[in-house]
């Protein structure tokens, strides 16, 4: 077999080439060590590894149930690191939990898997009135997660197997409460203190810098005088609006258009009816609802043998509280605005008609039309400005794809320029300064756009100064820009912010100057003299800070209660010095029983979710589970 390599190398060699080349032709090299990528682990639990395909799997799945759950969340959010790094700590959470469940080999029974299915809200909403499950609708929401039936509760059976791992000890959770109590009145102790505080903007006044001491400042302090990136640019925006200024429609295309949509333009039909409700809810027994339909029938032949006592009848017996009293009476409706099988009844009758016995979500409904309401047709003049703007819409989104591909392909071929896709388009070139890799606050629209300025800022464009590529922002909306000027990061000099320079240096030596004196008072107070005009006392705790900055608070509840009263000095920075004189130990307040009792089920818990975390960490290390890349918030 090998010969026929040997005899016939050149046309082997042939052949591979032929097969390789058009593939690295098509991909790159890079693409290759992109593909690769996706198999880099990037945690291992145990001998198992979490590659980055299965935490970008997770961390879609994660951000669409997000999504969905708060549709207004910042797509920012979702897609920054700290976001991801979390999705991979929790994969590898139940990586670690499920390994644990396997190896202790707790498994689900079928009557603890029954059990929990018909407890569960999602299942039991999918109950028929007979209380059996509709499988077409369980179907479909093992589908909605990309699963058969089986799957999904094969699923549930080893999430109810994880669960028994950290249910050991979640719920075993228990403190005695002699030493809750311990614990919290420690925690919610008072402290009766005085304070003074040595402010730095109060010395302030005392700071007159040099210009050598300007000089100095500036040299030692350069990165905090940093011009951020900047960049002046053109761009062209594509989407339907600008398309829509391209479309002119003829006047007898907008004639024509009237005559046909008249009616349906100049309003919507109302009806004004009046019914009998017998009120059996969707849920009920079908016995319950066989007899109000029966009920329902009979009134039907009251009304029907004599229609003027229809308002007499449906105050005697509608069991709709909202019409009953006004003899059934609706007022006038349009389409929408009732229960389908209602509207559909209801805009099928002549006027004084009595319907038969219509069937809905609320019961059974006995309907009379008593009015009907067409719209007054509107003129052609009246709908002009309208029926411009639907037809230029909807020409717009038939002639969007045409226009994108000009777009696209002239922002490409002739990269020189903005202006030619501008002329042939008919589209506007805009302008934007001071433009920053990050969007500045405030902005919107494409230059808030992270693709759009990744773009215009990439080493390519920024050396070539040529077009960027089309990029898809929005829907319906294309953008292509240029740089025309751009201004990399640099020290400002000295001159530009001079100004800056001498605010911060009398900032830092007037904190000096704060902390100076206030240690020399604590020095000075700590050996027994006290000043003249000590402020009122007052008492604070954690819950009742009193506007103490968390510093000074935290620095007067850790004084030591047996060498009270004392003194202790709390440096704050930029802001200056505190001292604050602890005079004695307040007792936490007697707490009423209902707010005791709460106050130590939130130590339980507090106590309980330390254990779990703990038990986690235990497994953590027992099954060598450890995360590879780096996280965001340490870097």
């Amino acid at each position: 077999m090998f010969d026929i390599f040997r005899k016939h190398t050149r046309i082997m060699m042939m052949v591979m080439f032929l097969l390789i080349i058009p593939s690295f032709v098509l991909l790159g090299i890079d693409g290759y060590s992109r593909m690769n990528e996706s198999d880099v682990p990037v945690a291992r639990v145990g001998r198992t590894d979490i590659t980055k395909t299965q935490w970008d799997a997770a961390h879609r799945t994660e951000a669409d149930r997000l999504r969905a759950s708060m549709p207004n969340i910042d797509a920012k959010l979702l897609d920054s690191p700290e976001a991801r790094y979390a999705t991979l700590e929790r994969l590898v959470h139940d990586r670690v939990v499920a390994q644990a469940a396997e190896e202790a080999r707790f498994s689900t029974s079928d009557a603890r898997l029954a059990r929990f299915l018909q407890e569960d809200p999602s299942i039991a909403a999918l109950r028929k009135p007979d209380g059996k499950i509709d499988m077409e609708r369980y179907r479909q929401l093992a589908a909605s997660q990309g699963l058969t039936p089986e799957g999904f509760e094969n699923n549930v059976r080893i999430d109810l197997a994880r669960q028994q791992v950290e249910a050991g000890v979640s719920a075993s959770g228990f403190v005695a409460p002699v030493l809750a109590d311990v614990a919290l009145n420690a925690f919610f102790e008072k402290r009766e203190v005085q304070v003074i505080n040595f402010t730095a903007k109060d010395y302030t006044a005392q700071v007159n810098p040099t210009q050598t001491e300007l000089e100095t400042f500036y040299t030692k302090n350069q990165s905090l005088f940093q011009a951020p990136e900047q960049a002046q640019i053109e761009y062209v925006v594509l989407d339907l609006e600008a398309v829509k200024k391209t479309i002119q429609i003829p006047e007898a295309d907008l004639k024509a258009y009237y005559d046909q949509n008249a009616l349906r333009l100049s309003g919507v039909e109302e009806r004004r009816a009046s019914h009998i409700l017998i009120s059996a809810p969707k849920d009920a027994a079908e016995p319950e609802r066989q007899k109000a339909k029966l009920a329902a029938e009979a009134l039907l032949k009251t009304v029907r043998a004599s229609p003027s006592v229809f308002a007499e009848v449906a105050r005697k017996n509608s069991q709709d509280p909202g019409s009953a009293a006004k003899g059934g009476d609706l007022d006038f409706f349009a389409r929408g605005a009732m229960v389908k099988p209602f509207e559909d009844a209801a805009f099928a009758m002549q006027k004084g008609a009595i319907s038969n016995v219509v069937e809905s979500d609320f019961g059974f409904h006995i309907i009379q039309l008593t009015d009907i309401k067409l719209p007054k047709q509107r003129s052609f003049d009246e709908l002009r400005a309208s029926i411009e703007t639907d037809l230029k819409s909807q020409q717009a989104q038939r002639k969007f794809a045409e226009a994108a591909e000009v777009f696209t392909n002239t922002v490409y071929e002739q990269s020189d320029s903005l202006k030619p896709v501008a002329d042939k388009l008919k589209l506007d070139i805009k302008t934007a300064d001071k433009l920053s890799r990050q969007s500045l606050p405030g902005a919107t629209g494409v230059l808030a756009n992270e693709k759009f300025l990744s773009a215009l800022f990439a080493a390519e464009t920024i050396s070539s100064k040529r077009n960027t590529e089309a990029l898809e922002v929005a829907a319906n909306q294309l953008v292509a820009g240029r740089l025309v000027a751009h201004q990399p990061t640099r020290t400002q000099t000295l001159a530009e912010v001079q100004a800056q320079v001498r605010s911060q240096v009398i900032a830092v030596r007037a904190s000096e100057l704060a902390k100076k004196e206030g240690a020399e008072k604590l020095a000075l107070w700590t050996t027994g003299a006290s000043p003249s005009n000590l402020p009122a006392a007052q008492v604070v705790s954690r819950d009742q800070a009193l506007n103490l900055s968390p510093p000074v608070l935290l620095a007067a509840l850790r004084a030591d209660p047996t060498k009270l009263p004392t003194w202790v000095g709390v440096d704050l920075g930029p802001q200056g010095y505190t001292l604050v004189r602890v005079n004695r130990v307040v007792p936490r307040e007697a707490a009423a029983q209902a707010s005791l009792n709460q106050s130590r089920e939130q130590y339980t818990q507090w106590w309980t979710n330390a254990e779990s975390q703990a038990f986690y960490a235990l497994l953590k290390e027992k099954l060598k589970a450890e995360i590879l890349v780096t996280n965001p918030e340490k870097k």
